[in-house]
């Protein structure tokens, strides 16, 4: 997903930016317009937007090796001072609406490098809330009191949604100032929904329950969705990491994941979720779990056995993805680094680990794992080392 943001650049900050699965680019607070562009291979180059008439340009000022910030503030005002007689000779540009703004340079910014999974839950925010509210408003145009009453609305209803949406909105509005279209955030004084606690994490019983239903619908000739249900739980890995998981990807002791959330990234395989995969037939397809009607194609990542299984082994209020939640809080019970964890989870910082990582909930856990991951932990504190 390629993201935008605006710092006050250094040459010790550049220095600490790092490369991620999209490129992205890092605006200065102090040269409006001037940024450093971050390539996936890790590439660094300034960039400055250049706007006289009709939409925004980008043009490079070259790699960050070529000059230092100072240097490169310089060139950028030189140039933006050279742009200025011609910006004045050029027919003032009014500043568009939202609706064209989003669908055309926000759209190609942003949007369009989203994965299709993200796209689907972002352009039913932005098609469903955002610019049926505020699309035929000039960007300049869009008042604080006008998204407040907008977020307040939404937020009677569906809180968690709202929130999402507002993040949208701001990194819309943030790109239109960056553009040069506006100069204040609207958005920026709103503070998001807070949202309880996740705090459902699976007992040993319960761990113990959900893998015999397992084991019975297994028999039942349903072990492909029966053996992904199981590796999200050992492994912590999300639904899709799993579901879409290639054969080039699993090493002996270890996923290696090209495309994950965040990027790429390794998970430590256990002895429980090494015996998952060798398990699985190895025919011509690339994938691990190939579709029953394609083998070129991955299967259905609609797991609809999770939801008897839960309700046979008496865990209707566990959700798919508090499994992931679950291998977390036990990891970090039994006394794994959160930093390892997080590393475990994909996490690009620790903080979004604390919120599966319960700590507060020291019960007796710490032989949690007997009742089907046993011996979990020390493989990732020995993972943590590498």
């Amino acid at each position: 997903m390629a993201k935008s943001k605006r710092i006050r650049l250094s040459d010790a900050g550049i220095a600490r930016l790092r490369p991620g699965a999209r490129e992205y680019t890092v605006w200065d607070r102090s040269a409006d317009g001037l940024g450093i562009r971050v390539r996936p291979s890790g590439g660094k180059s300034y960039v400055m937007l250049r706007q006289v008439a009709g939409p925004a340009t980008r043009i490079s000022l070259g790699p960050v090796s070529s000059r230092n910030i100072a240097e490169a503030r310089r060139e950028f005002h030189a140039r933006r001072a050279k742009l200025e007689p011609e910006r004045e000779a050029a027919p003032a540009r009014s500043v568009p609406p939202l609706r064209e703004f989003v669908e055309d340079t926000w759209k190609a910014a942003y949007y369009d490098r989203y994965k299709p999974t993200t796209k689907k839950g972002v352009h039913s925010l932005v098609a469903g809330r955002i610019l049926p509210a505020f699309g035929s408003r000039r960007l300049d145009r869009i008042r604080p009191s006008q998204v407040r009453r907008w977020f307040d609305a939404f937020s009677r209803t569906a809180p968690g949604n709202a929130n999402y949406a507002l993040r949208i909105f701001r990194q819309i509005m943030n790109f239109a100032i960056a553009c040069g279209h506006v100069k204040t955030d609207p958005t920026r004084n709103i503070r998001p929904n807070r949202r309880p606690r996740l705090t459902r994490f699976m007992s040993r019983e319960e761990i113990g329950r959900l893998h015999r239903a397992l084991d019975e619908h297994a028999d039942r000739g349903r072990a492909q969705q029966a053996d992904i249900i199981r590796l999200l739980l050992l492994t912590g890995c999300r639904r899709g990491e799993i579901v879409e998981l290639r054969w080039s990807e699993v090493e002996d002791d270890r996923l290696v994941l090209a495309d994950s959330k965040t990027g790429p990234k390794q998970v430590l395989l256990n002895t429980q979720a090494r015996r998952v995969l060798e398990r699985q037939p190895r025919g011509d397809s690339a994938f691990v779990f190939p579709s029953p009607f394609d083998p070129s194609r991955p299967r259905s990542s609609d797991l609809r056995l999770w939801y008897r299984v839960r309700r046979e082994a008496g865990i209707e209020d566990v959700r798919l993805h508090d499994l992931r939640h679950t291998l977390a809080s036990h990891a970090v019970m039994s006394g794994v680094p959160v930093p390892v964890v997080a590393r475990m989870l994909g996490h690009s910082n620790v903080s979004m680990t604390l919120r599966y990582a319960h700590l507060e909930d020291r019960v007796s856990v710490l032989a949690v794992f007997d009742g089907g991951v046993i011996g979990l932990f020390d493989g990732f504190r020995s993972w943590g080392r590498s």
